[in-house]
């Protein structure tokens, strides 16, 4: 589906507030700290939420099936801009406008991911700002393994329903076996099926827990690092959240970042400018926490190497 084009302008802006649709993947409570940080973005530019522009929320809630009719409900709305604040809402928003423009804040390459053709001039109607997360999950299999160098057996939790889900469970699975581990992938779209996911850890006798990236798991880091403590599983995900509730390790990109790069990109977008002429914000740092408290529950002896690169060590 096409809509017409919308182009912000200054008459436009005279006869009414400009409208800002956003699109996401998850729940507001969940993502309030990426909301936050947009709006501190967008304010920077020029805009405040209800004074001078207007905000349509839509949230799937976790229920990724949804993305396409509400992808479809913005665009006939006729938005301003469409912020796409997660991955699979960026890749719903895609084919329904080639119009609207649309900026994203994600984890992952967006070339890669197929949104942009290129990060300097990423054409059309899409811009945004990313992290790297997804093409890191290799490199937290490894770094867990790094501690447990012994450990023979791990599992790979992701989302089936995530778009990227396959393409991260076939790159851990290359780490895996140059590492000499078997991997079990496990999968988990509900709060009932990540507890599940953790019940079948000891079945499968698994030694070591990655967790993938996925937007319905990123709101529940203190969940999963609670039950990483719990079971006593030595995990890694990749947001601070998850090492803060106990949690072995993390290693990934800064969310928040993007967010706050979307926010100042739409208020340009707002002013005129194009999407197309405003190049993808790809942010390549990642940064390592270590939990020692945990460790220490876990009986294990955190090497030096890893000592040394970490970013943070919360004691």
């Amino acid at each position: 589906m096409a809509s017409s084009a919308w182009w912000p302008s200054a008459s436009n802006a005279q006869k009414a507030m400009p409208v800002v649709g956003w699109l996401s993947s998850a729940s507001p409570h969940d993502y309030a700290p990426m909301v936050a940080e947009f709006r501190r973005g967008f304010t920077e530019a020029g805009y405040v939420e209800d004074r001078n522009v207007t905000i349509d929320y839509m949230w799937a809630d976790g229920q990724y099936e949804r993305l396409p009719a509400l992808a479809d409900e913005l665009v006939r709305r006729r938005v301003n801009v469409i912020v796409a604040a997660t991955t699979p809402a960026a890749l719903a928003l895609k084919p329904v406008t080639s119009t609207i423009p649309i900026v994203f804040a994600i984890g992952g390459d967006p070339v890669k991911t197929g949104l942009v053709s290129s990060l300097n001039q990423p054409g059309g109607n899409l811009t945004g700002a990313a992290h790297l997360n997804v093409e890191v999950a290799p490199k937290r299999l490894e770094l867990l393994h790094e501690m447990i160098p012994t450990a023979k057996v791990a599992a790979l939790l992701v989302n089936p329903i995530n778009p990227l889900a396959e393409s991260v469970s076939i790159s851990v699975q290359a780490a895996a076996s140059t590492l000499g581990v078997e991997l079990h992938v496990l999968h988990a779209s509900t709060d009932r099926e990540i507890d599940r996911a953790f019940e079948s850890l000891s079945q499968h006798e698994v030694h070591l827990l990655s967790i993938g990236t996925d937007p319905f798991f990123t709101g529940r880091g203190e969940q999963l690092g609670s039950l990483a403590l719990r079971n006593a599983m030595p995990a890694i995900f990749q947001y601070r959240p998850f090492v803060a509730a106990g949690g072995l390790m993390s290693y990934g990109g800064d969310i928040t970042r993007s967010y706050y790069q979307a926010g100042l990109y739409v208020g340009r977008i707002l002013k005129g400018e194009k999407p197309s002429e405003l190049p993808v914000q790809l942010s390549t740092k990642v940064e390592l926490l270590l939990n020692l408290k945990a460790a220490k529950a876990l009986g294990l002896a955190v090497p030096v190497s890893l000592l040394g690169r970490a970013d943070e060590v919360i004691e």
